[in-house]
């Protein structure tokens, strides 16, 4: 699958009046083809399928690099597995460098997700992001903690995993006097 296909059967499921609808709620200056998530989600499965996880990563650096709002969510919904084998180093980085492009929830959310899989998979590498929740960037310190969400939600949590949510918690506490509505909306 090359960019160009992948891009131009994304185009094919567009919807220029959903795609308004998009732009209005999402409120970010971007291009929006109006395809919906559930459309995405096919779209996403049939392509894994199809595609190693370096092909995966290869597209998925392309669609995001494309900037329209369905191209960045399936970009990272492609590298949403719980395991990439044989190595998932490559997804890991590709999403960690996507942090720095978020301007918008939706896309930040799906990029997290994507990447607390990677998380999930060698918690180490809360090391590589730890300094995300001092950054200037608003919408990195939000990524901080809904790509860490997952520690806070264990039932069972072992102590590994304890101190992980504790320091989590604390970037959270951290964030209390931060006045930006999505901050605020991550911290809750």
């Amino acid at each position: 699958m090359t960019p160009a296909a992948a891009l131009a059967q994304l185009d094919a499921l567009g919807n220029a009046e959903k795609a308004e609808e998009m732009a209005a709620y999402h409120k970010v200056e971007r291009r929006y083809l109006g395809v919906a998530n559930p459309v995405l989600d096919e779209v996403a499965k049939g392509w894994r399928k199809e595609l190693d996880v370096e092909e995966r990563v290869a597209l998925s650096g392309a669609l995001w690099r494309d900037g329209s709002h369905e191209a960045r969510v399936l970009a990272a919904k492609l590298l949403t597995q719980a395991r990439l084998r044989p190595s998932d180093k490559s997804a890991w980085q590709l999403i960690k460098s996507w942090a720095p492009d978020f301007d918008a929830w939706a896309i930040a959310d799906h990029a997290c997700i994507a990447g607390q899989k990677r998380l999930i998979w060698e918690p180490t590498r809360i090391e590589e992001i730890a300094d995300w929740h001092l950054s200037d960037h608003m919408w990195t310190r939000r990524a901080a903690l809904v790509i860490t969400l997952p520690w806070t939600k264990q039932n069972n949590p072992k102590p590994a995993e304890l101190v992980i949510r504790d320091r989590v918690l604390g970037w959270a506490a951290g964030y209390v006097n931060d006045h930006e509505w999505f901050i605020q909306k991550a911290v809750a």
